[in-house]
């Protein structure tokens, strides 16, 4: 284990062998500026974490410390096979990409979640969220639908919905029918406790399958907020979506945009 202190934050990093996936997992465990024995400390699991020092994560969690209820966040690195890992539970994409996505959800549930109780003598959290960048956003949906009595709030930055069935080239295609997170979406129930927030920007990507004149990136994270309006949610009450001009695929955007998730989900009212 090693221990950081930077801007006030103290950060500590550890290794966790998974049964699960087979490998070491590396973790980055950011701890409120007042400690963990604070009452109402909630838990926030983020895919990508090796992303968080480029991002300058502690910096972020620092100059938002007083305007956040108490909140311990875990960077979860990922592993060589990131496709397979941050797929779909149970749906494989058309390229049978996602294998390992049940086998990343045991381990968060069996193993890194009892890790974090127990290293930091926690036995209850206010409330347990999930975020992502990118495929890691679509595995933190995942996971949080999939177990919504686990989680309160999911974060997805730059969400790869386009994680789908059949190739969009196949005649066939009918983004309709073979979005996968959609189609879990439309078929799921209605969890009222569960908010969501969604980014994207205009410069995610070029690609436009539909021809509409929106990227895929915008189309595919609009879409999905429809299915959840269908299934009960309110624009207002349970979704915050933030559509960022020039924003792009990278970990600018995605650093420039946290502090609003921070306070849209754990704001000091």
């Amino acid at each position: 284990m090693g221990t950081e202190r930077t801007a006030g934050i103290l950060t500590e990093s550890h290794v966790l062998f998974s049964s699960y996936l087979d490998r070491e997992v590396t973790l980055d465990i950011y701890l409120p500026i007042n400690g963990i024995n604070q009452p109402g400390i909630s838990l926030l699991l983020i895919n990508d974490g090796q992303n968080l020092p480029e991002m300058q994560f502690e910096n972020i969690l620092e100059k938002n410390a007083d305007s956040i209820t108490p909140l311990l966040c875990v960077g979860i690195y990922c592993g060589k096979d990131r496709k397979n890992e941050y797929g779909t539970v149970d749906v494989l994409d058309y390229k049978g990409r996602g294998t390992k996505a049940l086998a990343y959800s045991q381990f968060i549930f069996n193993e890194l979640i009892p890790f974090v109780r127990k290293t930091y003598g926690i036995d209850f959290f206010k409330e347990k969220s999930f975020c992502g960048f990118s495929l890691g956003a679509l595995s933190a949906l995942d996971i949080v639908w999939s177990h919504p009595e686990e989680f309160s709030k999911a974060g997805l930055f730059s969400p790869s919905l386009w994680w789908r069935t059949l190739s969009q080239d196949d005649e066939l295609f009918d983004e309709n029918l073979h979005r996968i997170m959609h189609n879990k979406i439309r078929k799921g129930d209605y969890y009222p406790w569960l908010k969501f927030f969604f980014e994207t920007g205009t410069k995610d990507e070029m690609a436009d399958r539909n021809s509409n004149g929106i990227i895929d990136a915008i189309d595919d994270t609009i879409s999905l907020i429809d299915e959840l309006v269908l299934k009960g949610y309110d624009k207002e009450r349970d979704i915050k979506y933030l559509e960022l001009e020039d924003g792009k695929h990278d970990i600018a955007t995605w650093s420039k945009v946290f502090p609003e998730f921070l306070k849209w989900g754990w704001g000091r009212e």
